[in-house]
C-alpha cells in the first residue's frame, strides 16, 4: 500500500463544471455551424447528444470524455464537403475561448495541495493546446508540472499511456498518484494503470454511475485534501 505523492486530473467535468461550462459553447457551436438552419441544428446537435432546448448533453453524449477528433467525425457527418482537419481546428480554436467555470476556487485548491508536496499534472481529451489554454485563463497552469491531451503523444483515456508518461516522468511509481475525474474513462484509465482512481461529481455522471470503478467519490476535487490528510491507500 503507498501514500498517495502526486494527483492527475481530469480537466473538464473535474477542475471546470461541465454542464456550466460546456453547455452555452455546444449551443454556439451547432448554432453556427448550422448557419442559420434550424434542422441542421438540430441534427448537429443530436449528434453530439446535445438537448437545445435544455441546454444539456445526455450522460452518453461522447463530448464527455471523449477526444475532439472523435467528436468531429460525428459532426462532419451532417457537413458533407466540410473539410475535416479544419474542422477540427474550428472546434479546438471554439474550445479555447470556452467560459470557463471552476468546479471550486482552482487557486486556492490546487495551492493547499502543492504545499503539502504534492505533485500535479493534468490529463485530458482535449487538445493540449486547449488544455493549456484553459489552465493560464483560470490563473494555475503553472501549479502542473505536466499536461496531456489526446494530442500529446502518449494516447487518450480511458489507455492508460499518458497516466504511465506521467508517473514515469516524475519518477514515481503508479500506485503513489491518484488519477481524478468525472468519467467512467477517467477510472477506466486510472485502473488501466494501476492508480488509485478517483471519482468527483462535477460532471454528468452519477454517483451510481461510478461505484463500482471508484476507490472514493468526492463531491469536487475540494475534497482531495482531507481525503490524502486522511491516510488514502
Amino acid at each position: 500500500m503507498s501514500q498517495i505523492c502526486a494527483i492527475l486530473f481530469d480537466k473538464d467535468g473535474t477542475l471546470f463544471d461541465f454542464e456550466a461550462t460546456w453547455g452555452g459553447w455546444a449551443q454556439r457551436v451547432v448554432t453556427r455551424l448550422g448557419g442559420g438552419d434550424a434542422a441542421l441544428a438540430g441534427r448537429l446537435a443530436g449528434a453530439i447528444r446535445f438537448d437545445l432546448a435544455q441546454g444539456r448533453f445526455d450522460p452518453s453524449s461522447p463530448v464527455i470524455a471523449g477526444t475532439s477528433e472523435e467528436v468531429v467525425r460525428l459532426l462532419a457527418a451532417e457537413l458533407p464537403g466540410h473539410d475535416f482537419d479544419a474542422l477540427v481546428d474550428d472546434l479546438d480554436r471554439a474550445a479555447q475561448e470556452a467560459p470557463l467555470v471552476e468546479a471550486v476556487p482552482l487557486g486556492e485548491c490546487l495551492s493547499e495541495l502543492r504545499a503539502r508536496g504534492l505533485r500535479l499534472g493534468l490529463c485530458t481529451n482535449d487538445s493540449e493546446a486547449s488544455a493549456r489554454a484553459h489552465l493560464r485563463a483560470a490563473g494555475v497552469e503553472e501549479l502542473f508540472e505536466r499536461i496531456f491531451g489526446y494530442d500529446s503523444g502518449h494516447g487518450a483515456k480511458p489507455e492508460p499511456g499518458p497516466l504511465l508518461a506521467f508517473a514515469a516522468g516524475l519518477g514515481v511509481a503508479p500506485e503513489c498518484v491518484a488519477m481524478v475525474g468525472d468519467s467512467r474513462h477517467d477510472l477506466r484509465a486510472a485502473r488501466a494503470a494501476g492508480m488509485k482512481a478517483v471519482a468527483v461529481l462535477t460532471g454528468p455522471a452519477r454517483a451510481e454511475d461510478l461505484a463500482d470503478l471508484a476507490d472514493v467519490i468526492l463531491p469536487d476535487i475540494g475534497g482531495l485534501a482531507c481525503w490524502i490528510g486522511g491516510g488514502a491507500v
